[in-house]
């Protein structure tokens, strides 16, 4: 009885590992910037399933901006999304210029191929329109793994297009950064420990014969 206890136990604590991800949460760390942008991470993006949709914010860390140049296919957030089309799209909070939701084949500075970006047609090029409130949106009859498959070759899920502006402190350069893996949680690295060392202990404590 005990035996058959501590494997129950460690399954339900697998599983809650992955259930207990109800948001996810990826750091933009990868730096294309020409000359460099500084010390990652530059900003986060926050996924949060709510019903059938995701809700997205994307945050960067000062001294960052999002500008608007040819190195990110003039779009301020890139993502890919399976099933998903622009009218799924809504922005929530448009700062200070009016966003939309474009699709399309985007692949700028080698960050890899997107089909979904988030534009400022207002905006004007490099850093003439720079803003740094948050870009926010949800998608409509999604899942957050429809939006957090790495692209292919180069394994990036999102990119954002940044100014690391020298009067805060920054570099002064501009240029994508991207996100690549989630940011583990303390919750789900709990659960996943006991769950593994529920099970450590059974293989421990029932020696196989």
């Amino acid at each position: 009885m005990k035996k058959f206890s501590l494997v129950l136990l460690g399954a339900v604590l697998l599983l809650g590992a992955g259930s207990a991800r109800a948001s996810i949460v990826y750091n933009l760390t990868s730096d294309h910037c020409t000359g460099g942008c500084g010390t990652a991470p530059f900003g986060n993006i926050t996924l949060t399933q709510t019903g059938a949709n995701v809700d997205v914010t994307v945050h960067l860390n000062s001294p960052n901006w999002f500008v608007k140049t040819g190195s990110a296919d003039f779009l301020a957030f890139k993502f890919n999304a399976i099933g998903v089309v622009t009218g799924d799209v809504t922005i929530v909070q448009n700062a200070p210029n009016t966003l939309t939701a474009v699709a399309g084949s985007f692949n700028g500075d080698g960050t890899g191929p997107f089909g979904f970006g988030i534009y400022c047609a207002a905006c004007g090029s490099g850093a003439s329109d720079k803003f740094n409130s948050d870009i926010v949106f949800s998608v409509a009859n999604a899942t957050i793994a429809d939006l957090t498959t790495p692209n292919v070759p180069q394994g990036n899920v999102f990119v954002a297009d940044i100014l690391s502006d020298a009067t805060l402190g920054g570099t002064g350069n501009t240029g994508p950064v991207d996100a690549t893996v989630p940011v583990p949680e303390p919750a789900t690295l709990a659960l996943l420990s006991g769950g593994l060392a529920g099970l450590a202990a059974f293989g421990r404590r029932y020696p196989r014969a």
